[in-house]
């Protein structure tokens, strides 16, 4: 840990779903997860300038990683490896992050589709989000997702994070500027409970409400 970085480097688990640094020895899983999942993250993702298959070589993933370590030095983001049982399957960065009077960042993601439905994707964000509003001494974490992108707003839904509006025509994306859902969550809310106890309660909330077919006694 250092001052101009509190909170990095991190590992963090809860059950199943961990959290790491990403590592050179990643480059060939990554690429095959990536290759694999143009179709699933494309869509969502900006451009790269270049085909998916090249974006996403072992090599270009090694060229990333470099690019990373400087903004890492720098204190502007956590690049993360999304482990399920210890096995890599996505990634999730805190990034933009500006300390002092801001204190804020943005947080992405990304999940092998093969992955997808297991809430691992909400585990990592909520464990990574309660260390970085605590531990890491920032102030506030926003996620930004477009409206069409369901398993990215239900992973925001499952942590109870704050819609605050609609922000048009946001980011370039396949083509066009695309609106985004912004959401947020501060430290504040984060010593009041937890996001991965939050997660939990409204996990036992959903699963206690009556099915559409239960009638009431």
């Amino acid at each position: 840990m250092t001052l101009s970085n509190p909170g990095w480097p991190v590992h963090l688990d809860h059950g199943d779903v961990s959290v790491r640094p990403f590592k050179r020895s990643d480059a060939s899983r990554w690429s095959q997860l990536r290759r694999a999942n143009e179709a699933w993250l494309a869509p969502w993702e900006p451009g790269t300038g270049t085909t998916w298959h090249e974006a996403h070589s072992p090599a270009a993933f090694r060229a990333m990683l470099r690019g990373l370590k400087r903004s890492i030095k720098d204190g502007t983001a956590w690049p993360l490896a999304v482990c399920w049982q210890g096995e890599l399957v996505g990634g999730l960065t805190v990034g933009n992050i500006v300390r002092r009077a801001f204190g804020s960042a943005y947080a992405g993601y990304w999940i092998d589709r093969g992955h997808a439905g297991r809430n691992i994707t909400a585990t990592a964000l909520a464990i990574t989000v309660d260390h970085a509003l605590t531990v890491g001494r920032l102030h506030r974490i926003e996620v930004n997702i477009r409206p069409e992108n369901g398993p990215s707003n239900r992973v925001a839904e499952k942590l109870g994070l704050r819609r605050e509006g609609l922000h048009k025509r946001y980011l370039y994306i396949d083509g066009d500027w695309r609106d985004h859902y912004g959401y947020a969550v501060t430290a504040e809310e984060v010593a009041t409970e937890r996001l991965v106890d939050r997660m939990e309660r409204l996990k036992r909330v959903e699963a206690e409400r009556p099915s559409e077919h239960q009638t009431d006694v």
